[in-house]
């Protein structure tokens, strides 16, 4: 095996180690990268002998979303395995703004959602599947209270769960389930919250509310697998948006910084 790869290979040990070094339960893949980012779990990735062999993205995404044909995913939440293409090199470069701007928010609506998915080259379905996402992580009182308050496509009783914990005012950072079921499992319950009138975002609702994405959540809440297919491809499409390949970006030897 390659000084390059990660030393625990495939078994449950490296959930265990990963656990300890991150420092917390395994929430969500966001809070995992955080901390990844922010931790020495970077020497457990990446060793010496590679270090001016792969950048620092090729370790992060073949980390989190699939070494050779096994996933985070599927290791830590059950979920599907996809083949990572690697080659990628690191930016020198970030922007919040572009990044808010290329990001749509939970607020935004169907045809907001088409549009900016749309603008990445990511279809309809490969919208609705990578939405599926949302089967683990939380979110913010912030980001759902104008849904359980507002909006009338969402069922009473969970909207009034919900406004228990997350009033019109103030415990913004209050965090609920994007899953209520089976929050820490990456299954397809997410898409029969939907079929349910359950999602937790406005943004998530909108994927079900009598429009042209209703056939796609109908399709991945009746099979976990059609799911787990479409949710790899998207992923696989998603991650060839504008990599950085020959001599643009760079191969970082302090992941933290650009050279």
């Amino acid at each position: 095996m390659p000084p390059c790869c990660f030393v625990c290979r495939y078994s449950c040990h490296c959930r265990t180690r990963f656990s300890c070094c991150c420092k917390l339960p395994l929430v969500s893949m966001l809070i995992i990268l955080m901390k990844i980012l922010k931790s020495p779990i970077l020497t457990i990735i990446k060793s010496p002998a590679c270090t001016n062999l792969s950048t620092c993205f090729n370790y992060y995404y073949y980390f989190f979303f699939g070494w050779g044909n096994v996933s985070l995913a599927q290791l830590q939440f059950g979920g599907p395995s996809w083949k990572v293409r690697l080659g990628r090199r690191d930016s020198t470069t970030a922007s919040r703004a572009a990044a808010n701007t290329s990001i749509p928010p939970p607020t935004s609506n169907l045809s907001a959602l088409i549009s900016s998915f749309s603008a990445q080259g990511l279809s309809l379905k490969n919208m609705v599947a990578l939405a599926g996402g949302h089967t683990v992580g939380k979110a913010r009182c912030t980001s759902f209270r104008g849904h359980i308050y507002n909006d009338s496509n969402i069922d009473t009783s969970f909207a009034r769960s919900l406004q228990q914990r997350c009033p019109r005012r103030g415990n913004d950072n209050v965090l609920a389930n994007l899953d209520r079921q089976t929050p820490t499992c990456f299954d397809n319950l997410y898409y029969k919250n939907l079929l349910n009138k359950k999602g937790l975002l406005h943004s998530d609702q909108e994927l079900f509310n009598g429009n042209s994405a209703d056939f796609l959540v109908k399709r991945y809440a009746a099979s976990i697998s059609v799911f787990f297919k479409d949710f790899a491809r998207g992923m696989i499409k998603m991650g060839n948006i504008k990599p950085l390949t020959g001599s643009a970006g760079q191969i970082r030897i302090n992941c933290r910084k650009i050279n």
